[in-house]
């Protein structure tokens, strides 16, 4: 799946399952929210935090689909095409660190 059938599906989704789309401040208090789950899963997994209870049966992937999920609202209903601003992305990353990481002796 392409980021833009990802975004078309996402659309449709919340047009016929979804009803509406929440509003963009909304939504992005709900990205923030989805964030901190995929922060306490990753904090357990590979930080030196234990699971309760109620954390043991999380899905670290599921928990990045629901990241990815409300991201796509957002530029959905922002009027964001997120595979553009991906590869314009992509170009001024490497752009502007095409040498920066190489000579980083942290990461030797």
């Amino acid at each position: 799946m392409t980021i833009e059938e990802a975004q078309e599906q996402v659309d449709q989704w919340i047009k016929t399952v979804g009803v509406r789309y929440f509003n963009e401040l909304t939504n992005m208090t709900i990205l923030t929210e989805e964030v901190g789950e995929l922060a306490r899963i990753m904090a357990r997994t590979y930080g030196e935090q234990s699971f309760k209870e109620s954390d043991k049966g999380r899905d670290l992937g599921d928990e990045m689909a629901d990241v990815l999920w409300v991201l796509i609202c957002l530029a959905n209903q922002t009027g964001v095409n997120l595979t553009e601003a991906f590869q314009k992305n992509l170009e001024k990353k490497t752009s502007r660190d095409k040498n920066r990481h190489k000579g980083n002796e942290k990461l030797k």
